[in-house]
């Protein structure tokens, strides 16, 4: 199976290294900070930040959930511009969905006073093919 995506332009509203980054970044699989596990059927991510540590950009296109694992408290700049803060507590899991075609991208900092651990793990038998991880950066 094979989708072809077009990536968003970055908002224009934000800071030139943020768009630059975006740009450089759409299509990034790297959805976690470590890969901790992979089958024929799932890919299991680990993601650690400690107090002002950030993951960059990075592109979801696979049916996934995350559970955190510590409360804390992130930031996310999303493709549409959206700015979202959100306050995380130990076991808060959230689950996504994407049709053939459809993905999300955004970044993550954390802007607390403890180390956020999530744990995310995708479905390979999504509606669209996981993106390749050799060429992502890390």
């Amino acid at each position: 199976m094979t989708v072809s995506y077009r990536w968003p332009s970055p908002p224009e509203a934000w800071p030139e290294p943020l768009r630059r980054e975006f740009a450089d970044r759409a299509g990034n699989g790297r959805v976690g900070s470590r890969l901790v596990s992979e089958t024929d059927r799932v890919r299991v991510w680990l993601l650690s930040l400690k107090p002002g540590e950030r993951i960059g950009f990075h592109t979801h296109v696979l049916d996934y959930f995350w559970t955190a694992v510590t409360g804390g408290r992130a930031r996310s700049h999303y493709a549409d511009g959206r700015i979202a803060e959100v306050a995380y507590a130990p076991g808060d899991t959230q689950h996504h969905r994407y049709a053939e075609g459809a993905f999300m991208i955004h970044d993550l900092e954390n802007i607390g006073e403890t180390e956020l651990v999530f744990t995310t793990v995708e479905f390979l038998d999504s509606a669209n093919p996981p993106l390749d991880l050799a060429s992502a950066a890390a």
